[in-house]
């Protein structure tokens, strides 16, 4: 069988490697130069998507598949650092950590420290419900959802939203809330379930991947290379051509590209999904796009470590505020992650930003704010607005579609609808956006096209904690 894959990110690398394990003569077309997709943008020795990893017991999964080493991975201790407005900080640790917890609670005040275990047991119930129906399985049906609905759904406090369910004082709540924008959410509309994402970083920690996304990125496509997969960069799609077929259902039949045309038995859709549809010329869904981002790149002198921090505007809502007008924030919250001489500076932003001629401006901007917080000896930048992402996603929006409400949670399944040899993997579906959950959509997304069974690299399981919650 002959595949084409569309993308060379981390799903379409998973589902490459996997379609040639089991197979089958595999060609990866991507419009960018070089494997890594988000990650791949601008500089070129820089990673300009996460800069961290959670859920290390899928990277170590697709590592022993693939006959690797086990991954060099090293817990971030803290997790990262938070900076308020007013000079006060907070350095939580990872439950996989001795002492971790008592060393978290320490820095709280006694309230504090009692809504900090109580939103964690609820992030950790939230987690566990869901984990087996919404990621480590196939796109749930009707059935599933309903077993789900019966076992968990009330715990997951339906039509709450949460902001209400982590309220916890002017200190904490920023701090619960922005677990939400890991999937592309404005917190103040996300459902209350969205909670669920800080146990994944509370419990299975934050992870230092030796290299970085970017080299991994590299050694995937190495990989893939020597076991004999086609890379075709700098392609662009333009069109997918579909033929119907007896019964009513249609076959993609070659796809026009910038470099001509391809035809395939099967293909795979790494794309953000939203660009799917157009290349077959479906409407794009109308539901609004989760956020983009604005980064700096940043050339350091001298050696500053590895260490995360965030530093917090006065007023969190005014930001998404901006952000829902279309607007750059004018009081942003910054993430900081420094690795050696490498800088990366991450803002929320807007998807569809019209003003990419304000993009120099708004860097400097950044720059200053940095620097009044932060202090660094900058040796040169480079700026990625949602312009640039958009070379990626629809508007630049990170995890496509807005997980707002019950309904905005649930991703798009691999499957699309009327197409019998097109499957839709990435961080725009099932089950989500980062790089963890895109290699597992691109790693079994691609099972129903040579009947392979489902993978869940690793499971929901966390390394095993040392204290209770």
């Amino acid at each position: 069988m002959k595949v084409v894959v569309i993308g060379a990110g981390f799903a379409g690398l998973a589902a490459a490697l996997r379609l040639r394990q089991a197979g089958a003569e595999v060609t990866v077309v991507d419009s960018l130069e070089r494997a890594g997709g988000k990650a791949a943008l601008g500089f070129p020795e820089f990673s300009s998507g996460p800069t961290v990893v959670t859920m290390p017991q899928v990277f170590r999964a697709l590592h022993a598949r693939l006959g690797w080493p086990a991954p060099d991975l090293a817990a971030a201790v803290p997790t990262t650092t938070y900076h308020a407005a007013g000079g006060r900080t907070f350095a939580p640790q990872a439950l996989h950590t001795p002492g971790a917890l008592e060393r978290t609670l320490a820095q709280l005040t006694w309230q504090e420290a009692q809504d900090y275990r109580r939103l964690l047991r609820t992030s950790r119930r939230l987690y566990e419900g869901a984990a087996s129906t919404f990621l480590f399985s196939k796109p749930p049906g009707l059935p599933a959802l309903a077993r789900y609905g019966l076992r968990h759904g009330w715990a997951a406090a339906p039509g709450l939203p949460l902001s209400r369910l982590v309220q916890s004082g002017p200190f904490l709540t920023p701090f619960w809330l922005r677990f939400a924008t890991y999937l592309g959410a404005n917190p103040y509309r996300a459902p209350a379930v969205l909670h669920n994402i800080a146990w994944v970083e509370l419990g299975g920690g934050v992870w230092h991947l030796r290299g970085g996304l970017l080299a991994l990125a590299g050694r995937l496509h190495a990989e893939a290379v020597k076991r004999g997969v086609t890379f075709e960069f700098g392609t662009q799609v333009e069109h997918l051509h579909t033929g119907r077929l007896p019964g009513g259902k249609s076959r993609v039949v070659g796809a026009q590209t910038s470099r001509g045309t391809l035809s395939a038995d099967a293909w795979v859709s790494a794309a953000d999904h939203h660009l799917t549809a157009r290349w077959l010329g479906r409407s794009v869904n109308p539901r609004p796009l989760g956020v983009s981002g604005f980064a700096l790149q940043l050339r350091l002198h001298g050696d500053q470590g590895q260490a995360h921090h965030i530093y917090w505007p006065g007023d969190y809502a005014h930001e998404w505020q901006d952000i829902e007008q279309g607007l750059l924030p004018s009081n942003p919250t910054l993430y900081l992650h420094l690795d050696g001489q490498q800088g990366f500076l991450l803002v929320n932003a807007p998807p569809h930003w019209a003003g990419s001629a304000d993009a120099p401006e708004y860097a400097r901007f950044l720059l200053r704010r940095l620097q009044a917080r932060h202090p660094l000896s900058i040796a040169d930048y480079t700026a990625l607005s949602p312009r640039q992402y958009a070379r990626t996603a629809l508007g630049g929006a990170l995890y496509g579609n807005a997980p707002h409400g019950l309904s905005g949670s649930l991703r798009p399944a691999w499957n699309l609808h009327g197409l019998t040899n097109l499957v839709q993997v990435g961080g725009t579906v099932y089950p989500g956006g980062g790089v963890p959950l895109s290699m597992l959509s691109g790693w079994n997304g691609v099972a129903s096209l040579l009947h392979l069974p489902f993978d869940p690299l690793g499971g929901p399981a966390f390394t095993p904690f040392t204290e209770p919650v």
